[in-house]
């Protein structure tokens, strides 16, 4: 144990495995609302509500960018605040009912509007949750390099974490198509997948476990409060002292290395995430309980890489496992679409079904340790930025991964939105009425597309400059200071 400059004692090394259960079951929360946004939502408000599917894809960039403005401030205020309850927990408690009250009404728009009233509907309700959720998703992150110092701990809990998030939003997705929809299938409404009703169900439902999440998490961590690093002295700040701190804190070759690959990244998961459910309804034309088995398959993906993750650590560091593990993923990912365009694969949903299961699950496996190893990469920055600045400011670099996922992502759901124009796809169709042509247009449009955005975030990635040694030894020289105060 050390003690911080204020005399507190912080936790370091292995924290509890309640400890992680808590910490990772809270992003479950930000799960559910991704898995909503990154697969639903598009298909739900251009499918079945009617919308533009261009109009649903602007709503949703907009939102993001004007909502992004929210990160770096409560990921800098969460840094600074002074509570009996700590730094982070009291936006964690107060995020509990807005976020869990918009996700609800997201998923209930008002009927017999127009497409332009829906548009503006859809604007607001999506500023509104990602403000929210960044109340509660910036904070509740930032306690990882808090909970522990260690550099191969940090990658188990953050396995957790995303063990949990990946979890809680496939669960819904599985009780969509293996459940809700084909519940609402109806004499006037064939295909559940068309009917708003599920959709409305399912609004209600994500919401009560948005809910349970955020508070579970925070009360499970509560007791780490005293153990939890301190915030600097008050001092009296102006905008300009603010914006300074902020420049001085993320300047920095290893940070600016993960930005710009997380900003390539977010591109591209929101393009394939726009898209995961086209091509299984459409390109694959697999019906809702084959579906729902190949969303079921992400739950061994979950497994494969959390486990990966720690031991990857351990073995090949973090950058190069990340960099290795990165072009297996994402080489591998469009290979099933290619095979098929190609003639490779045929046209019989019952023979590429299992192909299409085991390569999802592997792959997806492969994508989830990618991603922890990235997020403990980050974490690794903290301790370098303290050394420089004197402050500890873990909610501004985990407010920065989330301005980057908020602010793309959705660059990425316009480029879907595009994909499904120029390939003419028609709105509002059945599998049967998209004819084979538009379908290739579809998967050739898509695989080059991904595939250079993938790279080229790898690429950027490797640039990244700290490794174990030097993380360990920026512990050991503020080991030093601390000693010293």
């Amino acid at each position: 144990m050390t003690s911080t400059v204020e005399g507190q004692v912080a936790p370091v090394g292995a924290p509890s495995l309640w400890t992680k259960l808590a910490y990772g079951f809270g992003s479950v929360a930000y799960g559910v609302k991704d898995n909503g946004f990154n697969y639903f939502l598009l298909l739900f408000y251009s499918q079945v509500i009617g919308v533009d599917a261009r109009l649903v894809g602007l709503a949703i960039t907009t939102a993001l960018v004007l909502d992004a403005i929210s990160d770096p401030i409560v990921g800098y205020w969460s840094d600074n605040f002074h509570s009996r309850f700590g730094r982070r927990h009291p936006f964690m408690y107060a995020s509990a009912i807005p976020v869990a009250a918009t996700y609800f009404l997201m998923w209930n728009p008002p009927q017999g509007w127009s497409d332009e009233a829906l548009f503006v509907y859809l604007l607001v309700m999506a500023v509104l949750i990602r403000t929210f959720i960044t109340f509660y998703e910036t904070p509740s992150s930032a306690l990882a390099p808090e909970l522990t110092d260690d550099y191969d701990q940090r990658s188990s809990l953050l396995s957790f974490r995303f063990y949990f998030g990946w979890t809680g939003g496939n669960i819904m997705s599985v009780l969509m198509f293996m459940a809700l929809f084909p519940m609402f299938v109806t004499a006037a409404i064939p295909d559940g997948r068309f009917n708003r009703e599920a959709y409305e169900l399912y609004g209600i439902i994500s919401s009560v476990l948005i809910f349970l999440a955020i508070i579970v998490s925070a009360g499970g961590t509560h007791a780490r409060i005293r153990h939890l690093k301190p915030p600097p002295p008050k001092r009296s700040m102006t905008l300009g002292a603010i914006f300074r701190e902020i420049i001085e804190t993320l300047v920095n070759r290893s940070f600016l290395s993960l930005f710009f690959a997380a900003l390539l990244g977010a591109v591209a998961t929101g393009l394939s995430a726009a898209l995961a459910f086209y091509f299984s309804i459409y390109f694959w034309r697999f019906d809702p309980q084959q579906i729902g088995w190949i969303t079921f398959s992400v739950f061994g993906s979950a497994i494969i890489g959390s486990l990966m993750a720690p031991y990857i650590t351990r073995t090949l560091g973090k950058k190069r496992g990340a960099i290795i593990i990165g072009l297996v993923a994402f080489l591998g990912a469009p290979l099933p679409v290619t095979l098929k365009l190609f003639g490779v694969l045929p046209d019989d949903p019952a023979f590429n079904f299992p192909v299409v299961v085991l390569t999802t699950m592997i792959d997806t496996g492969l994508i989830i340790c990618f991603q922890i190893l990235s997020s403990s990469m980050l974490a690794d920055l903290v301790e370098q930025a303290e050394l420089r600045t004197g402050r500890r400011s873990e909610g501004l670099f985990f407010a920065a991964s989330t301005f980057i996922r908020k602010t793309v992502q959705g660059v990425g759901v316009i480029a879907a939105g595009f994909v499904l124009t120029v390939s003419g796809f028609p709105t509002g169709a059945s599998p049967d009425q998209v004819s084979d042509e538009t379908l290739w247009r579809f998967g050739a449009l898509y695989v080059p597309t991904i595939l250079s955005i993938w790279l080229a975030m790898i690429a950027v990635m490797g640039t990244y400059k700290l490794s174990r040694s030097d993380h360990e030894e920026n512990l050991r020289k503020l080991a030093e200071a601390r000693k010293a105060s």
